[in-house]
């Protein structure tokens, strides 16, 4: 439902609306409002706010003639209403107004404004020329998400008198062996890990219920119980480019986490080695009390016949394979169970089906024509047929 009030009115897509809880819930610390056309100039300038590394302005522009125009009329005190997917997400008092470049703002955080890279060109045709800034309130039934993960990570670090609380971002798409192994060194060495589970805002995923289920199942079965949680974090243009993994850090810290555990091979890392130490854009971390510890990149080696840390294994990447999720993915999406070394096989059946549900056109004939079975008639899903099948990929004396 639209407002029935009679104020000018703005256009966001859900990708803004995510932001703008971010920052209103106060996960954005130490930026606690829209920037100003001054404060955006300052940051663009220095990457700080009081002092702590902030990396980006952070403003409201909205693409479209129409938001454009309403923007450029308004006045200052006005109030105004923002609506997001056809109901009132949020009204504004407005403080100022403003032109920007679109341009200016992909190039600061892609490090370019070329339209031929598609997340570029994706950001872009969402950012508009003209921007407003002023105090808001939330009106959308969802606005308390955030404010409920919160007290949710709080209520378990209470329970357990957690010391040390560790995040860990992840898309999951899907769960495989080395973010098994990822999720279980970062429990070494913590009281309470937060798996922060991605929520993009494209097609080229596993839908996120599907692969919070994945992981609910993994740490349900295979974890200590109490000492993981999952939260979903939508990953907005704010933790897009090179900032991501800087955002990520304010973001986790402000959610109640004192460490953040990320790999060597996350995307937007950079390492590289100056003065006799790795370096990485982590070091431009100013003023946010949070550890960031850098895990090894997993491989499995055919000759240690094992998952290895690509630092400890001597034998070389010709006899290393990659855990590569994408590729990973394509096998499941073709219909293909992968091989367990890559990822477990109750989560390949519970992903196959759920991607190709009634797949089998006479399960039951299938699985006593070729499966070994008790002798009695039972009925078995077609996880159960997967599981089943498995085993028969792991005997060894005919091959």
């Amino acid at each position: 439902m639209t407002s029935s009030r009679k104020n000018k009115t703005l256009f966001i897509d859900k990708e803004a609306a995510s932001a703008l809880e971010l920052l209103k819930n106060g996960l954005l610390k130490p930026l606690t409002a829209l920037m100003t056309k001054k404060e955006k100039q300052s940051v663009l300038k220095t990457g700080l706010i009081d002092g702590k590394t902030f990396p980006l302005p952070f403003i409201l522009a909205p693409a479209g003639e129409k938001n454009e125009e309403i923007i450029k009329s308004l006045e200052v005190g006005e109030e105004i209403s923002i609506i997001c997917e056809n109901e009132e997400f949020a009204t504004l008092i407005v403080d100022e107004t403003f032109e920007t470049d679109p341009s200016i703002r992909t190039k600061h955080i892609y490090g370019t404004d070329d339209l031929t890279h598609p997340d570029v060109k994706t950001t872009f045709k969402r950012l508009g020329s003209w921007a407003v800034s002023g105090d808001y309130t939330l009106l959308s039934a969802s606005a308390n998400q955030n404010s409920k993960n919160i007290d949710m990570i709080s209520h378990a670090k209470n329970v357990i008198k957690a010391k040390h609380t560790t995040a860990l971002i992840m898309a999951a798409n899907p769960l495989h062996r080395a973010h098994e192994r990822l999720i279980r060194q970062a429990l070494d060495t913590t009281d309470l890990l937060v798996i922060f589970l991605l929520k993009p805002y494209n097609s080229k995923n596993l839908d996120y219920e599907t692969r919070e289920e994945t992981l609910r199942f993994y740490i349900n079965n295979f974890l200590p119980k109490n000492k993981v949680i999952i939260v979903p974090l939508e990953n907005s243009y704010v933790f897009a480019g090179y900032n991501e993994l800087i955002v990520n850090a304010i973001v986790t810290k402000n959610y109640g986490c004192d460490r953040l555990t990320i790999s060597r091979d996350h995307t937007g890392l950079g390492i590289f080695y100056d003065s006799n130490s790795d370096k990485s854009i982590m070091d431009k971390l100013i003023g946010i009390d949070i550890e960031v510890k850098l895990e090894s990149e997993y491989v499995y080696c055919d000759e240690c016949t094992t998952l290895v840390s690509k630092n400890t294994c001597p034998h070389g990447q010709h006899h290393q394979v990659s855990y590569h999720a994408d590729s990973i993915l394509e096998l499941l999406e073709l219909g293909l169970l992968p091989p367990t070394i890559l990822i477990r096989k109750e989560i390949s059946a519970f992903l196959l089906s759920k991607m190709f549900p009634n797949r089998v056109k006479n399960l039951e004939k299938l699985y006593y024509d070729l499966l070994p079975v008790e002798g009695l008639l039972k009925e078995h899903t077609e996880k159960d047929f997967y599981l089943e099948l498995m085993k028969l990929y792991q005997t060894t004396s005919l091959t």
